[in-house]
C-alpha cells in the first residue's frame, strides 16, 4: 500500500449493528444446535433453530429496508457485479460492503437456514410426524453447513489479506477503511 493512499484513507461505518448482532447470534445458534450443547430433536434445539431462522428472516427484511451497506441493492449479485468483480479481483477499494461472492454465500446460508426452520417445523406436525424423508432432508441440510460454513470463514480470512481489510474485526466493529480514495 503506498503512503498516500494510507494518508488519505478514512474508516467508514460499513455494517449497522443489525447487520452485526444477525450476523453473530445466527453463528452462536448455527454453532449450539450443530455441536449439540443442546440435545438434537429437543425443545430447545427446536427453540434456537426457530430463533436463527426467524434471525434470518429479519435480516433478509432488513436487506430492503435497512442501511445503504445492508440493502441488497448495494451487493445482490447480478452477472454484471460478479464479471466486474472478477475481473478487478485483487485491486483495492473494489467493494466496501459484500463483494457478489460474499452475497452469493450469504444467500446460500439463508436459504439453508430457512429451510431448516421449515423442515424442523414439519417434523413436529402431524400431517408429517415420522416422515423419513423429511427427517433425511433436515439433516441433510444441516449437513450442508459443514461444508458452507468453514468456506464462508476461509473467504473471509482470504479476502482481507486480498483486500487488505480486516473483515472479521469489521463485522465485530461495524468499520472498514475505504481504501478507493
Amino acid at each position: 500500500m503506498n503512503t498516500t493512499a494510507t494518508t488519505t484513507a478514512k474508516t467508514v461505518k460499513v455494517w449497522d449493528i443489525w447487520v452485526r448482532l444477525t450476523h453473530w447470534l445466527v453463528a452462536i445458534g448455527i454453532f449450539v444446535n450443530l455441536t449439540e450443547l443442546i440435545e438434537e430433536g429437543s425443545t430447545w434445539h427446536e427453540y434456537v433453530g426457530y430463533a436463527v431462522a426467524a434471525l434470518v428472516v429479519s435480516r433478509l427484511i432488513w436487506g430492503f429496508i435497512g442501511t445503504k451497506y445492508a440493502r441488497f441493492s448495494d451487493f445482490f449479485p447480478t452477472p454484471r457485479r460478479i464479471k466486474n468483480h472478477l475481473t478487478g479481483f485483487g485491486k483495492q477499494g473494489t467493494h466496501l460492503g459484500h463483494n457478489p461472492f460474499g452475497a452469493l454465500m450469504m444467500f446460500a446460508l439463508w436459504g439453508v437456514i430457512i429451510a431448516l426452520g421449515v423442515t424442523g417445523y414439519l417434523m413436529g406436525l402431524d400431517a408429517y410426524w415420522g416422515e423419513e424423508w423429511l427427517q433425511e432432508l433436515h439433516e441433510i441440510l444441516a449437513n450442508s453447513l459443514y461444508l458452507l460454513i468453514p468456506l464462508h470463514v476461509l473467504s473471509a480470512i482470504g479476502m482481507s489479506f486480498v483486500e487488505k481489510q480486516n473483515l472479521i474485526k469489521a463485522m465485530i466493529t461495524g468499520n472498514k477503511v475505504d481504501l478507493s480514495i
